[in-house]
């Protein structure tokens, strides 16, 4: 199933919803024009679509392999990733002193969405290497930005983040991998991490590891924590790759889904100890790990949306196609199953779903170049407040979406979606993972309860809501006989939604400290609750303007009409859960801690 990079609806949602010519404004982001954007756009599709997007099947059956040390990736990755490197799609968002384009992170997530929507198991090498730089552009020195942040830019080497150990899971204050001081400047380091996403491969000449160590007198738990550079051959003064560092791959995963990705045990000094260096201080490997984390969610958030788009136009195709039974009002023959309204259901919820995590991404992004760029110290401040409430709802809702949408896309192949030949099944398996790292959407979610609700009292979250209002507002004043049902349904279950979740908010500040289990155990709740009124709020904003285009004849009026339309589905048939969500987190709390241990 080939690919094509909905660039319409990509630019739809720059333009109109996520404010790109805003963004254009701020000081050091004037290259990103309306019309450098679209070029970008549009040959970053071309590249997907045709380089990358026709190894997504064939290397999910012939995946990567482990043998004595060595990862050889899928037929076809190792040329498109140089292919990649050289065309500056690992640098997109990252400075130009570094070799990067130097755009802002708006223009760069829509690039993200294409890279993944055309093979999440080769993306995943990008993904981790941005984080790789984040981190570095943060706490990295003058001297390992020098030596490391060209090579990564422009995918002469990779990077990875290593933090889960065998007995430490999600919990890292158990990490007990060890970086011992050698009185240079260096750190031996000694431990085994596992699940690191392409820890091991052969696409790029080096591998760039960034670990989580304890040294010998650290404090204990997670305030104990260093972060060391620990590459996979050690580089000379020059630049030049010297000798083989002591870490070494050990085995690869079997997986259930990105199969061509290699997710790897590493084993760091079984033979004298792997050269490693220091990022900044010690004991603040958390903080500057969290930087990585951080890139990492949202561009996992990215991946969901990719994934949900192939599958939507995967599903979309076979309906097309499928030839299977008679129209319900009596056609005088089988008919494309798209016309039977149950198939046409599932496909307006996969892309009502598809287009609603779109836009709130890109919003997302958009804000947090305010929050980078911005001149005013204040607002970058306040974009910044919003842009970190924003991460793990579109982390966890985007993925949690696009299980839905794939488990839909099987459903619409019928029998044939679960077999394998068709490609839905992979899209299926793939998406599983999405919902599990870089943090659970329970993760996620006890994020959004503790760190992005309670610290401020609801105060970011109450200042979200307020714009959706200044919205419905704005749905109220629609005219015109076409539109007027449309947006008073839309109206109506937004301003439910909205209302869900600010007594949702409220209950959470108000009941963390008496109720602190009850409050977790709607956690999920909440932050799903969050995504749907969310993602409602931008299918009405998208609504309006298309509204207002349609008034002025301006633009596609077939497109135009397809988004009041997508808007008002995802207001019937989405939005209105919001209610229920609501009642299962004030009201059933109760419920989920009613059994002891022992009664499970």
């Amino acid at each position: 199933m080939s690919y094509q990079a909905p660039i319409k609806d990509m630019l739809f949602v720059l333009n109109e919803l996520a404010n790109l010519q805003q963004v254009s404004q701020l000081p050091g982001c004037e290259d990103a024009t309306a019309d450098t954007v679209e070029a970008v756009l549009e040959e970053n599709a071309k590249f997907c679509g045709e380089v990358v997007a026709p190894l997504n099947q064939p290397s999910d059956k012939e995946p990567s392999f482990w043998h004595d040390g060595q990862v050889t990736t899928s037929a076809g990755f190792k040329v498109a990733f140089q292919a990649f490197g050289e065309s500056g799609w690992q640098g997109v968002q990252h400075p130009q002193e570094f070799g990067g384009q130097g755009l802002p992170k708006i223009v760069a997530t829509p690039c993200t969405e294409m890279l993944n929507a055309a093979s999440i198991s080769f993306a995943l090498v990008a993904l981790l290497t941005d984080g790789a730089i984040e981190a570095l552009l943060t706490a990295g020195s003058d001297e390992q930005k020098a030596r490391f942040l060209e090579p990564l830019i422009t995918g002469k080497w990779t990077g990875t983040m290593n933090l889960t150990e065998p007995q430490a899971g999600s919990d890292l204050a158990a990490v007990r991998t060890r970086a011992v001081p050698q009185g240079d400047g260096t750190y031996k380091i000694f431990g085994t991490k596992i699940f690191i996403t392409y820890g091991e491969h052969d696409m790029a000449e080096n591998i760039i590891h960034l670990v989580l160590a304890r040294t010998p007198d650290a404090p204990p738990g997670v305030k104990g924590i260093s972060l060391f550079i620990v590459p996979k051959f050690l580089i000379n003064e020059d630049g030049s790759l010297g000798a083989r560092n002591d870490a070494h791959c050990v085995s690869i995963e079997h997986k259930l889904g990105i199969k061509a990705s290699p997710t790897a045990v590493l084993q760091f000094g079984d033979n004298g100890g792997a050269i490693g260096t220091l990022v900044g201080e010690e004991n603040r490997g958390l903080e500057y790990m969290f930087i990585m984390m951080n890139a990492a969610r949202f561009g996992v958030g990215m991946q969901g949306i990719g994934l949900a788009e192939r599958a939507y136009q995967q599903a979309v195709a076979f309906a097309k196609d499928r030839i299977q039974s008679r129209d319900l009002l009596g056609s005088a023959g089988p008919v494309a199953i798209i016309n039977h309204p149950d198939v046409r259901r599932m496909l307006m919820s996969m892309r009502a779903q598809t287009e609603a995590a779109r836009a709130l991404a890109y919003v997302g992004a958009g804000i947090s170049d305010v929050a980078h760029y911005h001149a005013d110290e204040a607002t970058r401040k306040a974009n910044l407040a919003v842009y970190e409430y924003l991460v793990p709802v579109i982390k966890g809702w985007s993925t949690e979406m696009s299980e839905n949408v794939a488990r839909d896309g099987v459903q619409v192949h019928g029998g044939m979606g679960f077999i394998e030949e068709t490609g839905a099944a992979q899209h299926y398996r793939d998406a599983k993972i999405l919902t599990i790292y870089e943090g659970t959407t329970a993760i996620q979610a006890n994020d959004l309860v503790g760190r992005k609700t309670v610290r401020d009292g609801g105060a970011v979250a109450k200042s979200i809501i307020a714009q959706v209002r200044e919205t419905e507002a704005a749905l109220a004043e629609v005219q015109g006989a076409d539109f007027v049902a449309d947006f008073a349904a839309i109206g109506k279950q937004l301003a439910l939604g909205s209302t869900a979740l600010e007594e949702v908010v409220d209950f959470v500040v108000a009941n963390m400290k008496s109720d602190i289990k009850g409050v977790f155990s709607g956690s999920v709740l909440y932050l799903k609750l969050a995504g749907i009124v969310l993602g409602g709020w931008q299918m009405a904003r998208a609504a309006l303007v298309a509204q207002k285009k349609l008034e002025a004849g301006e633009g596609d009026a077939a497109f135009l009409r397809a988004k009041i339309a997508t808007a008002r589905f995802f207001a019937d048939h989405i939005l209105s859960g919001a209610g229920g969500l609501r009642a299962a987190i004030v009201e059933g709390s109760a419920g989920v801690l009613a059994l002891e241990v022992e009664q499970f």
